[in-house]
């Protein structure tokens, strides 16, 4: 079968090569699945690297989600053949593949309501969304959340999360195309930061207030313009640093002001609160179903196109999710 792998460290365009390899097998506990849809993630592109913090062995293949089918059911695991699901596959052997081996106890099906792109691309930046907002910032309706990248895929789905959970939500981008889809998303207000004053706009909608709830996952600049337009009693939650920049908190300024700076690993739930993750999933296809919230899929790539593309979401260039289609012919 084809997959794509990482022989030395570098950017995803330059170390990524699409090779013929042995096809996995449904072992003891395993599922066998065929890709449907691979979604896309800033990891990968730090997995590339070298700079995530799980570093797999050379040569590896990166992909993180998967919306996969059922091939085969490996003995003493559960599962269907024909069976849509959602699945992490292991590294080193990552979803940008035709096939995956995966455990059979980590695989939750897939939402009806959505089709394999978006079902591939709900998994991990919604479960982020949801435990950020909800689980670390506990955050209410009518309260105002400030959402950074707004029409990435970490933040729209963020921003659809904030406005299901009946927040007013204000959504940072960067140029006029990128604001027109969080203005699309369902933001109430948008601020270009290439234009805009993120601090005064904040203030301004909030008299003077601030958000209650900061959900950044760019880091650098953007947190350091969150603290000062954060709400007596605030909360700030660290998702991650796109920037490439790890802000250094001044403790003293949390103290002052009186907000709470959050850190979000997701991974850590699938350990340390496995149920809460099944939980999360139930109440993500519940609102998927709804129509509350909708993955926004920027681009559709064929397997062949997986490393310009994972290049592509490294550089910032991309907007919503780009997703990795094994055996389409062409992008759509």
């Amino acid at each position: 079968m084809k997959a794509w792998r990482v022989h030395a460290n570098g950017e995803p365009r330059e170390v990524m090569r699409l090779e013929e390899v042995p096809e996995p097998q449904a072992g003891p506990g395993q599922l066998l699945l065929r890709v449907r849809a691979a979604n896309i993630n800033f990891p990968d592109a730090l997995l590339c690297r070298g700079q995530y913090q799980v570093r797999p062995p050379l040569p590896f293949t990166p992909g993180v989600e998967i919306c996969g089918e059922v091939l085969a059911v490996g003995e003493g695991a559960r599962g269907a053949v024909g069976q849509r699901v959602l699945a992490q596959p292991p590294l080193p052997d990552g979803g940008f593949a035709e096939r995956v081996a995966v455990d059979a106890t980590t695989v939750r099906p897939a939402p009806e309501s959505l089709d394999d792109a978006g079902a591939a691309a709900l998994h991990i930046g919604y479960q982020t969304g949801w435990f950020g907002l909800h689980r670390r910032a506990r955050i209410q309706a009518g309260e105002t959340l400030l959402v950074h990248a707004a029409a990435g895929g970490v933040g729209s789905a963020a921003v659809q999360l904030g406005k299901a959970a009946g927040a007013r939500v204000i959504g940072v981008t960067g140029g006029a195309e990128k604001a027109r889809i969080a203005r699309d998303l369902g933001c109430d207000l948008v601020v270009d930061r290439r234009a805009d004053d993120i601090v005064a706009a904040v203030k301004d909608a909030t008299d003077g207030r601030g958000a209650d709830v900061v959900y950044d996952p760019v880091g650098g600049d953007a947190y350091a313009k969150s603290v000062k337009c954060i709400a007596f009693e605030g909360r700030l939650v660290v998702v991650g640093f796109a920037s490439g920049a790890i802000p250094t908190a001044a403790l003293n300024h949390a103290l002052v002001k009186n907000y709470a700076i959050l850190g979000l690993h997701w991974g850590l739930y699938l350990t340390k609160d496995p149920r809460a993750v099944d939980a999360c999933h139930e109440a993500l296809t519940e609102l998927a179903a709804k129509g509350a919230v909708a993955p926004l899929i920027g681009e559709r790539v064929p397997l062949a196109g997986a490393a310009d593309a994972v290049q592509r979401v490294a550089d910032g260039t991309t907007t919503g999710r780009l997703v990795v289609i094994p055996g389409a012919e062409e992008g759509r």
